[in-house]
């Protein structure tokens, strides 16, 4: 095998679609075939209507609406994608444990393994299987072994090539990569899969913006990048409730340690809380490995992180109760936003499903907007919590496909999504219909403070008192 041809990934999500979809633009010498289980993806995947792919991110569509039927497919055939492909990316969901050893840190390799299984029982010529998802360190090690045990006595070279996609701007990630890592065996056999497999970014990057490793290097760098980066997250957050004690403006404290070179401005925007799928699963990850192997220390330095971050959320829940007069009960809250970041439709993690949780429980009526987040994806995200019976959950908290409609008679709003559309709202006539005093509490630092006064609201935001 001198150049690769076929590609399949297994997993139309989050990183398997969009990454699919950049490769066959940039490789249209490559048939690449996205494949699911859930029947529903992959039909809104193939829909004529390219709004409704299952994936909100900016200029994906566009490439999909490019490269799709020609040669980037989206299947539910695993099992003859697997057998056509020379290159098989695993790109399933890898939950953190919700059950047994490792509960609530350690991830889920559950579908990895099933993947794993498949892949030996219908391969019947030599394959590169890469690891995509975010996977704890040796679990290449796992993944070989079942390949050759299980497997037809054909032989699997494994590589891990860890995404470093910000949602929002995946589609720019991927066309613009800092670096591309790819960690393999330092057999010869390894080092030819690395070649091909680099062989495929070089289409439209850089050769030295490919960095080669061993395996174990590549799985350790996706949890410690993710680490770093939320760890100066709830850095920051943590001077927002210092500066909300005192007259400091965290912004202007962020903007004055991002100018020190050593330190950078990047990820020091304080807001309610990261989420996402990667930070929290990541640090987790982290987490138990330090415990496991006996790193008590550092397993409580980065789990500090994770306190932090809930910290902040908590908080501003309880700033909004406190404010209200001690109570929301029977008051009505509108938040504006769903989604953990702008330009993304994924709610994992977000802010917005335990700032709502919280209020929940003080009984308080909840009205969402979010321009790219449906009323199922809610329901389901509270009812995940299992903190009220689905029923409750419908009675407390309403879901409008127009902000305008979740303004009348509110108390309050509650920013939690930082959508630029939401700074080009007429805020006057936001006010008007509103029950005074009118509350506005900004969780991403998003609107005009003294503009907002002007109207008449009372306006609260983070790190500033």
């Amino acid at each position: 095998m001198n150049k690769i041809t076929n590609i399949c990934c297994i997993g139309a999500g989050y990183v398997g679609g969009p990454t699919m979809s950049v490769i066959a633009k940039m490789c249209p010498h490559i048939k690449v075939t996205v494949v699911d289980i859930n029947k529903e993806r992959i039909a809104q995947w193939n829909d004529t209507d390219l709004d409704n792919l299952p994936i909100y991110e900016p200029g994906l569509k566009e490439i999909v609406g490019a490269t799709r039927d020609k040669n980037l497919f989206f299947s539910t055939e695993v099992d003859k994608a697997i057998n056509d492909a020379e290159i098989i990316f695993i790109s399933v969901n890898t939950p953190t444990k919700t059950y047994g050893k490792g509960k609530g840190q350690a991830a889920d390799l559950k579908f990895i393994e099933l993947c794993a299984r498949n892949i030996a029982k219908v391969a019947k010529n030599d394959k590169i299987v890469v690891e995509k998802s975010t996977l704890p360190v040796r679990t290449a090690e796992a993944l070989k072994n079942i390949l050759e045990n299980t497997g037809n006595g054909v032989n699997f070279e494994i590589l891990s090539n860890p995404e470093f996609l910000a949602e929002g701007t995946a589609v720019e990630d991927l066309l613009n990569a800092d670096r591309v890592l790819i960690g393999g065996d330092e057999t010869t056999s390894g080092k030819k899969a690395k070649d091909l497999l680099s062989g495929i970014y070089e289409n439209w990057l850089p050769k030295e913006r490919i960095l080669q490793t061993n395996v174990w290097s590549s799985e350790l760098s996706k949890l410690v990048a993710n680490a770093f980066l939320a760890q100066r997250v709830s850095s920051i957050n943590s001077i927002s409730a210092l500066c909300e004690k005192t007259d400091a403006n965290v912004e202007e404290v962020s903007r004055a340690i991002g100018f020190d070179s050593r330190i950078g401005s990047k990820f020091l925007s304080s807001s309610v809380g990261f989420g996402g799928s990667c930070f929290q699963k990541d640090i987790l990850n982290l987490v138990y490995i330090s415990k496991s192997i006996g790193l008590p220390e550092v397993a409580d330095y980065w789990e500090q992180v994770i306190i932090m971050n809930d910290y902040q959320k908590k908080r501003f829940a309880d700033n909004i109760v406190t404010t209200l007069y001690n109570t929301v009960s029977g008051k009505k809250i509108t938040f504006l936003g769903w989604a953990f970041k702008k330009d993304t439709n994924d709610t994992r993690e977000s802010a917005a499903i335990y700032v709502a949780d919280a209020l929940l429980e003080e009984k308080a009526e909840i009205t969402v907007y979010d321009p790219q987040v449906t009323d199922k994806i809610v329901y389901r995200d509270l009812d995940y919590l299992n903190t009220r019976t689905p029923e409750e959950n419908k009675n407390l908290l309403t879901v409008v496909k127009d902000p305008m409609d979740g303004i009348e008679n509110a108390h309050a709003i509650a920013i939690l999504t930082e959508w630029d559309e939401f700074k080009t709202y007429d805020w006057q006539a936001i006010y008007d219909k509103m029950l005074k005093p009118a509350f506005v509490f900004d969780g991403r630092r998003l609107l005009d403070k003294e503009k907002l006064e002007k109207i008449g609201f009372k306006y609260y935001r983070i790190g500033q008192s």
